[in-house]
């Protein structure tokens, strides 16, 4: 067998790959094409092109490729894993959880991106609303903000007292020095971006909804290089598989599937 025909499978598997993931690209710019051009155009001239959009697949799979390794050691290994994701408003965090997530198992590795605290919680030790979705073992999760509101929007918008700031920050060491004890991985991350950058996202955000997750030529380098390094904290490896094998199908000639009211399918619209 030639090698092209045995690489063939892995390269259908890729352009595949690449189709699903560029199918979101021209879902969103058939929504206003208008609209999305202009943006586009004043987007263009701020931000040259700093990264190869097809490298950029290219690379993208093959660290979400690693990410299954990873969340298949986790749950192995019975190991527990949280990373933290903070940062300011449109810096790009949410589009890295996005890509983080695409390929995993949601039974394994979950996003909490917690609301506003009600009464109840307000009322509560600080912590307390963050602790029950901590992982067990064999879980991933993934904070979309997390207990650093405080000393961000909460202490920025006036939500918490002064002195609720300063105790949170004299807690806030022990409380994860308390997480790694127990075993959990702890990795924490803060995306940045300039004032004048941050002003022109809020500004594509108020035009162009449809598109506010997406980003600039230089946020896919830090989506990669994230994952590439979220992937280097944790000493995972390669786990046993069971080899999976379909037994034989039993055909019942006698049987007969029963047809169903039409009423009772999905209309065939398209």
């Amino acid at each position: 067998m030639t090698e092209a025909k045995q690489n063939s499978p892995a390269r259908d598997w890729l352009e595949a790959e690449f189709a699903d993931t560029l199918d979101e690209d021209y879902e969103l710019e058939m929504s206003e094409p208008a609209l999305s051009l202009e943006i586009a155009k004043i987007y263009k001239n701020a931000h040259p092109p700093s990264m190869d959009r097809l490298q950029y697949f290219r690379d993208l799979i093959t660290l979400q490729s690693e990410l299954i390794k990873l969340q298949s050691w986790v749950a192995y290994t019975r190991k527990k894993l949280v990373v933290v994701f903070e940062g300011r408003d449109s810096a790009g965090k949410g589009g890295v959880i996005k890509r983080i997530t695409q390929r995993l198992n949601p039974r394994i590795c979950r996003v909490v991106a917690l609301p506003a605290p009600t009464e109840r919680e307000k009322s509560q030790w600080y912590f307390q609303r963050y602790v029950p979705h901590l992982p067990a073992g064999g879980e991933i999760v993934l904070f979309d903000r997390s207990w650093y509101n405080r000393s961000g929007v909460e202490r920025v918008m006036g939500f918490a007292e002064p002195d609720q700031v300063e105790e949170f920050f004299r807690d806030v060491p022990e409380f994860e020095r308390m997480l790694v004890r127990s075993g959990i991985t702890l990795v924490k991350y803060w995306f940045s971006i300039t004032d004048e950058e941050q002003q022109m996202r809020f500004q594509m955000r108020i035009h162009d909804p449809m598109k506010q997750w997406k980003l600039s030529p230089m946020d896919l380098q830090s989506r990669v290089n994230c994952i590439d390094h979220l992937l280097k904290q944790v000493p995972y490896e390669e786990v046993p598989h069971e080899e999976i094998t379909l037994p034989d199908r039993v055909f019942n000639p006698e049987y007969e599937r029963q047809v169903l009211p039409r009423e009772l399918y999905v209309p065939e619209k398209y």
